[in-house]
């Protein structure tokens, strides 16, 4: 029976050595031997130590993983699911770039993470649909809401692009009928002109939900360039959901907002006036007389952070606010 060995080079360095018939070197060997060596995770080495092809790192491949080396980040393994996601984007060449940290445990002590130069990847057993990266302004709005603890949890897809809105979105756990998105030129629509992000929650896909709900879609956009003080919700009612309104304006604000979480920078003054747009636009919904199908107004309800709260009587003034635009 053959032994594997761990032999130092004749005339090596100490940080320099043969493991398993390979040669294993610096910061990798490092790295290696402070996980363990052969009796790692990692085990036996199945190449020498080798140059990445941008020629910028190093990296040696092991029967369990391997051991990346970058002079920004240093030496980090790579493993398992999250490995295999790393490498399906294309390795230090893709978005992520170099690991920049070992993988770690989450708070829930069932998922792990690991970060890398252009973003993180996280896998859980049960609830992440194998291993997905958050990266961007998408993470960003994910990490404002506590990460895979908060409000989203863990990501369940990889990055989609939406053609309709030019934009990029993500599918998370916790429900699974809300996304984040990303749109880096903007709508076109007030509030999100330019590079903005955010969320939005859709109507659910379970028997009768297009028949009893009141609002089709709740997104909240957040302008990049105003973060911590500005958003717009914007609601898309069904026709349902314009009759009830216009009798219960609570009804359909309850729904409205159960879509989605509630913007961090909304306080009780912004939600005074957000809630009297909603009932402004309830109030003015009415069919276009020239566009038959369509509704003065537009498609959607857009409720503005920005508008002051004003009192009711002009709030609902139609000869005043029937756009429900004041200030």
């Amino acid at each position: 029976m053959l032994l594997a060995l761990t032999v130092q080079a004749p005339g090596a360095a100490a940080d320099d050595a043969v493991v398993c018939g390979h040669r294993v070197q610096g910061a990798i060997l490092a790295k290696y031997q402070e996980m363990g060596g052969e009796s790692s995770p990692l085990g036996c080495p199945k190449t020498d130590e080798l140059t990445t092809p941008n020629g910028v790192g190093r990296y040696n491949t092991f029967v369990g993983g391997s051991i990346y080396w970058s002079p920004d980040t240093g030496a980090h393994p790579v493993w398992g699911a999250i490995g295999d996601k790393w490498g399906t984007l294309g390795w230090e060449a893709g978005y992520l770039g170099f690991p920049a940290g070992d993988e770690l445990a989450n708070p829930d002590g069932a998922g792990r993470r690991q970060q890398f130069q252009g973003g993180t990847v996280y896998w859980h057993p049960t609830l992440s649909n194998g291993a997905h990266a958050v990266s961007g302004n998408i993470g960003w709005v994910w990490g404002a809401y506590n990460w895979e603890s908060g409000a989203f949890g863990y990501p369940t897809s990889d990055v989609y692009w939406d053609k309709e809105n030019k934009e990029s979105y993500q599918k998370f756990t916790n429900n699974k009928n809300l996304r984040i998105f990303s749109n880096p030129n903007g709508n076109g629509v007030e509030g999100c002109e330019r590079a903005c992000a955010g969320y939005y929650g859709v109507v659910g896909d379970g028997p009768g939900d297009q028949a009893t709900d009141l609002i089709n879609e709740t997104r909240v956009e957040i302008p990049l360039q105003d973060w911590n003080t500005k958003f717009v919700i914007r609601a898309w009612p069904t026709l349902k959901g314009r009759a009830a309104s216009k009798a219960d304006y609570k009804a359909g604000w309850d729904q409205m907002m159960s879509r989605v979480p509630t913007p961090w920078a909304m306080t009780p003054t912004m939600q005074s006036s957000l809630y009297k747009q909603f009932a402004c636009h309830a109030v003015f919904s009415v069919p276009n007389p020239t566009k038959p199908g369509e509704w003065l107004g537009g498609p959607s309800w857009d409720l503005e952070s920005w508008r002051s709260d004003v009192p009711w009587t002009t709030a609902l003034n139609p000869l005043r606010n029937s756009k429900c635009n004041w200030d």
